[in-house]
């Protein structure tokens, strides 16, 4: 017997399947913590993921949402750990209020001195973008060595990011540099665990340029 069948692709537009799915999430998410615009950023990520799991272990500073907002409204700079991410934001958003998206990671200063001192570029980024990023945003969704190396600078006082979108996935340091992140008293966006990845920290942004957008 053949089980075989004919495969038909779903002619819908994109903006319908986005709709049904933000419908089957609400549907589908039960009891959360989150307030109505956490929620917004909640509810992509789990879009993003097809993870309840990792939507529901979103950490907010209390201030994060409003932090991230005045940040794009200000036309204050994104700071990107990867090029994935800065490929993946809606930087058209951004870059209405006058923002851009910055990557320094293939700088070729970076890769310079990191070789120099053996150590990671992610870390020698971190070290530049704070001296051109002061009071913008700062996405880190692949590297936990980037996170870490942001935070000891705000702890120093040496950099004073308007929000830190911090879900690097992985193993080594990724769960760790979370929990760091989530002492601070600052704005912050970050969760609980090993789960993260550039592709849910796109949406956690574009989640905020969203609500600045809409007002």
């Amino acid at each position: 017997m053949d089980f075989r069948t004919e495969f038909k692709p779903v002619t819908v537009q994109p903006q319908q399947i986005e709709a049904v799915s933000f419908q089957m999430i609400d549907e589908e998410i039960g009891d959360h913590p989150f307030t109505p615009e956490q929620y917004r950023v909640a509810q992509r990520v789990i879009h993003a993921s097809a993870d309840f799991d990792l939507g529901k272990s979103l950490l907010f500073h209390r201030d994060a949402i409003t932090a991230g907002i005045n940040a794009i409204r200000s036309g204050k700079r994104v700071v990107a750990d990867v090029q994935m991410i800065q490929s993946g934001v809606n930087k058209t958003r951004i870059e209405k209020f006058g923002g851009d998206v910055k990557v320094y990671i293939s700088d070729p200063d970076v890769v310079v001195e990191a070789k120099r001192l053996n150590t990671t570029r992610a870390i020698i980024s971190m070290r530049k973008a704070i001296h051109e990023a002061d009071g913008g945003i700062f996405a880190i969704g692949n590297a936990p060595t980037a996170l870490l190396e942001l935070i000891r600078l705000i702890k120093e006082g040496e950099a004073k990011p308007g929000l830190v979108i911090g879900l690097p996935v992985g193993f080594v340091s990724a769960a760790e540099s979370k929990e760091e992140l989530a002492k601070l008293d600052i704005p912050f966006i970050t969760n609980i665990g090993r789960k993260g990845g550039s592709t849910v920290t796109v949406a956690a942004l574009n989640a905020i340029t969203l609500l600045a957008d809409q007002g």
